[in-house]
């Protein structure tokens, strides 16, 4: 039998303005390293057939499967806070769309598949180390009930990537509910192309937002329903020490998913300050400054609108601003939630906000382990607490803070036990500790091993269940296992 994707594709029905028409650069030898079996039936794909070598060329882009008409999308951005008209899909290229099983719109695209005319030069081609992160990464976000794009594949393609040193080739195959972003909406704006604006706004109110059809303001409520996707997509971020490192716009999607896992990486240590990627010299995409960036990107995109709103540009300034100043509201109701959930608090009282961020602040200046802090607290919620106190350099600041939290937790009728339940279903054990991703990463390049990027995959597969088999996996780094810095990987 054939592999068989059934596309039904849409975006690339819009102009030719839109996009570029290409096909995927065929790869010498490519071999499937792993296929995400039940993504794969979610999206009515026979996984099966997908492992075939057959199916290894259709994932690496040797092969363009039936029914797809494969597309780079152009795209502008502000990139570290510097406007570039013309970025787009430059190493990757989306083959089409399929209906899922949820009856849900999905995107499918080869990243690293070959240039494209959104190139700029670059040899449009990925490194395995990125693909394996971005697999790694993507998928644990998903389990952690944070939206996400999502990865079907990873394969490697047979050639090398010339990057400081030769690298192994890969492609990974990435599903989204859209690659639509906020420097879609720019690229035509910076153009002064108002029909093109308002074309892709229809489009994605058909697709993201169809409640919007029959709305009196379609482009006020839609901007009004990005700002609250992102408000909330950003608290989650926050909730499980996650900092994106690369919070262009045009990483900044419509529908309210994590797109472009590049410098990505997971806090150990609380640190609000916190950075990892390489380029972000200045700091401006540090784990505490994502709100503002998140607001400043959905400003970015209420200036593209602003046409849609009104023909008095002081009027259409005026809706966008108000619709906009809805994002601190949103975002701290979603956060203040998300910390008393971890905290064990099943109702809200006045002083919860502030015994929270004294438990924060104690954990910032005792270089507290951001996971294993939450965790063990849930399990103070039924013993003495002695495992949460080690997470701290002096315990005594703990104990300080446990008395408060004990006496509020005594306010509420739950049970320690319950308690415990409850914050064990929303503070994860397990997460991608960045020493561990690198160690996966430095094994599949160096020798071509991939059995410990499967096992972290199985255990990160359930986060928030004790794994006593792989409880190492749980423990942060010892410090000549830190890393310090990621990177992109362009």
């Amino acid at each position: 039998m054939t592999v068989h994707f059934p596309f039904q594709n849409s975006y690339s029905a819009l102009p030719d303005s839109f996009f570029a028409r290409v096909a995927p650069t065929p790869v010498a030898a490519p071999r499937l390293i792993k296929l995400n079996r039940p993504l794969a039936v979610q999206l009515g794909l026979d996984p099966d057939l997908l492992e075939t070598p057959e199916g290894a060329e259709i994932l690496a882009g040797k092969t363009v499967p039936s029914g797809a008409d494969p597309i780079a999308m152009a795209y502008a951005g502000h990139q570290f806070g510097n406007f570039v008209p013309q970025l787009g899909d430059g190493r990757a290229i989306l083959l089409g769309e399929v209906i899922d099983r949820d009856g849900q719109r999905r995107d499918i695209q080869l990243k690293g598949s070959g240039p494209t005319p959104f190139s700029r030069r670059g040899d449009g081609r990925a490194a395995l180390g990125p693909v394996l992160r971005e697999y790694i990464v993507s998928e644990a976000m998903y389990v952690l009930g944070i939206p996400t794009t999502r990865s079907l594949a990873a394969v490697v393609t047979g050639e090398h990537v010339l990057r400081e040193t030769a690298l192994p080739g890969a492609v990974l195959t990435r599903v989204a509910s859209s690659h639509i972003r906020v420097g879609t909406f720019q690229f035509f704006a910076v153009r002064r192309d108002t029909d093109a604006v308002r074309r892709l706004a229809d489009h994605v109110i058909t697709r993201h937002y169809p409640e919007l059809l029959t709305a009196e303001r379609p482009y006020h409520d839609l901007l009004a329903a990005v700002v609250a996707r992102q408000a909330n997509l950003v608290a989650r971020w926050l909730l499980v020490g996650f900092i994106h490192g690369v919070m262009n716009t045009d990483n900044s999607s419509i529908s309210g998913e994590t797109i472009d896992y590049g410098p990505c990486a997971f806090m150990d240590a609380y640190n609000p300050s916190q950075v990892f990627s390489s380029i972000d010299e200045m700091g401006r995409y540090a784990y505490a400054n994502q709100p503002r960036i998140a607001l400043w990107n959905l400003t970015r995109l209420a200036e593209c609108l602003l046409p849609l709103f009104s023909d008095e540009q002081e009027k259409a300034v005026a809706e966008a601003q108000d619709i906009l100043g809805a994002f601190g509201e949103i975002f701290s109701e979603a956060y203040q939630a998300g910390l008393r959930k971890k905290v064990g608090l099943f109702t809200m009282r006045d002083g919860d906000e502030a015994l929270i961020q004294d438990l924060l602040d104690a954990m910032a200046k005792n270089q507290a382990d951001f996971t294993l802090t939450f965790r063990k607290l849930g399990d103070a919620a039924a013993d003495d607490g002695t495992e949460v106190r080690a997470q701290f350099m002096e315990p005594a600041a703990f104990d300080e803070w446990a008395g408060r939290w004990r006496a509020r937790t005594s306010l509420e009728p739950q049970t320690p036990a319950e308690r415990q339940a409850a914050m064990q279903a929303v503070n994860p054990i397990f997460i991608p500790r960045n020493h561990r991703v690198e160690a996966v990463i430095q094994a599949a390049v160096n020798n071509d091993d991939y059995a410990p990027f499967e096992e972290l995959v199985k255990v990160l597969a359930k986060p928030f269940e004790d794994q006593p088999d792989y409880a190492a996996y749980a423990d942060p780094p010892l410090p000549d296992q830190r890393v310090l810095q990621t990177f992109c990987g362009t």
